[in-house]
């Protein structure tokens, strides 16, 4: 029996899937490439990451709406160069989406940490996990209009976060120690630039679960960037322009870095037993479990289609018989991440998914150009403007940016590399034996 999802998502939902995927880069981790750029390294590492991105989505839009499938990057890169092609494609994408919700997890728990002292942050961290993972299971028509819910509050929480700390905004405060470490730091902060974006092209691999997806998938992906483009330039003003980057980075003893950075902004302003601090910390928790939630339902995706091909055990490409969801392939993430909590710091975790993000955008747009060329003739819904340029434009960026992560983090790359080499005993397989017709 073919193992089919249900298609149940709109433009809508899309929507609230792909701004959730990456709204948590707006409340945390950002920050954490203050300390090596500064305002201005950081900021002009986001202005790049920006037209990455913008190019990135266009151009990844028109593979999407070609062939919607739950892979996304892995079956386009199927389609393009084949199997062995796919799985380096696939495999980049399942460390962005393995290792994304560890980090966040460890943001929620540092969260709660404001009005539950006491608490393990790693406790609540895997209770999140389990509950989250059950949602998704339970089928993903509820998982993603649970998603909307929580990204509308999230986005509402960071406009009400700008419009209490722009009053208070400061040019001089803005600018204290712009580039603490020369230009060499400013590429050091690129994974955390990367980080207010990643995991948008997600909504790719929810595009055989979505309605009329030659259509709803262009509207959700260009509704979502244009929102996540306005909220990240208004957050990096309104929270670094109240006292300056070292009070958003360190919460209180000028050592430990935190991974709340706007509740740190608005207690200088108000104080922490202020109805606008506690707001944020209550109401921010959404913005955090929407990303959460929804990379933990992409990735569940990206699993599941690497089962189907037989890159991983095939029964991870198996779908629950009653919910119509992969449940063994969320299972198994989840069983990753909650073992990537105690073995890795969360910086950590953001560099390693940014590594996996910009190889699968590099990987991507050679996909984008062979597919071009190679069938010129398959049917494109959409069709990006000013192509070839666009999808050039983007591998040539994520290209130069993940040879300066490389640079920057050897360490994390090497990590990256060995995964890539591990997986290869399990797929090898697929990949190298000759296929038998029949």
């Amino acid at each position: 029996m073919k193992e089919e999802l249900e298609k149940s998502l709109g433009p809508w939902l899309l929507w609230g899937l792909g701004v959730g995927y990456v709204i948590s880069g707006m409340y945390f981790g950002w920050n954490l490439g203050l300390p090596v750029g500064g305002t201005l390294g950081l900021g002009v590492s986001t202005l790049v990451v920006i037209l990455l991105y913008v190019t990135f989505t266009l151009s990844y839009t028109e593979l999407a709406c070609m062939i919607p499938k739950a892979g996304g990057a892995f079956d386009y890169g199927r389609e393009a160069l084949g199997d062995r092609w796919a799985y380096l494609v696939g495999t980049s994408q399942l460390v962005e989406f393995l290792f994304a919700p560890p980090a966040i997890s460890a943001a929620i728990g540092a969260y709660f940490s404001f009005f539950l002292n006491g608490t393990n942050p790693v406790w609540i961290s895997i209770i999140v996990y389990l509950l989250f993972t059950t949602l998704n299971i339970v089928g993903v028509k509820t998982a993603a209009v649970f998603e909307l819910g929580i990204t509308i509050l999230a986005v509402l929480e960071l406009l009400i976060f700008s419009g209490l700390t722009l009053p208070h905004f400061s040019w001089e405060r803005f600018a204290i120690d712009p580039l603490p470490n020369g230009w060499s730091g400013a590429l050091a902060s690129l994974p955390f630039a990367i980080w207010f974006f990643l995991a948008i092209e997600g909504i790719a691999n929810v595009a055989e679960e979505t309605k009329n997806p030659q259509r709803n998938v262009l509207l959700g992906f260009g509704s979502a960037l244009v929102t996540l483009v306005f909220l990240c330039i208004l957050i990096f003003f309104s929270s670094i322009g109240v006292d300056g980057w070292e009070a958003i980075v360190y919460s209180g003893n000028g050592i430990d870095t935190s991974d709340s950075p706007l509740p740190l902004a608005l207690r200088k302003i108000y104080g922490q037993d202020s109805w606008a601090f506690h707001l944020l910390v209550t109401i921010g928790l959404f913005g955090l479990v929407a990303s959460f939630h929804g990379i933990i339902l992409a990735g569940g995706r990206a699993t599941f289609e690497f089962g189907r091909a037989g890159f991983v055990p095939k029964f991870l490409g198996r779908v629950h018989p009653k919910f119509h969801t992969p449940a063994w392939a969320l299972l198994a993430n989840t069983a990753i991440g909650i073992f990537s909590l105690f073995i890795a710091e969360t910086s950590e975790l953001i560099t390693l998914s940014a590594i996996g993000a910009v190889t699968l955008y590099f990987c991507s747009m050679i996909s984008f150009l062979v597919l071009r060329s190679k069938a010129p003739e398959k049917e494109r819904p959409f069709k990006v403007p000013g192509a070839p340029f666009v999808p050039i434009v983007a591998m040539t960026l994520s290209f130069l940016i993940l040879l300066i992560i490389a640079w920057q983090h050897p360490k994390l790359f090497g990590v990256f590399l060995l995964i890539l080499a591990s997986g290869v005993l399990w797929a090898g397989k697929v990949l190298f034996l000759p296929k038998i017709p029949g």
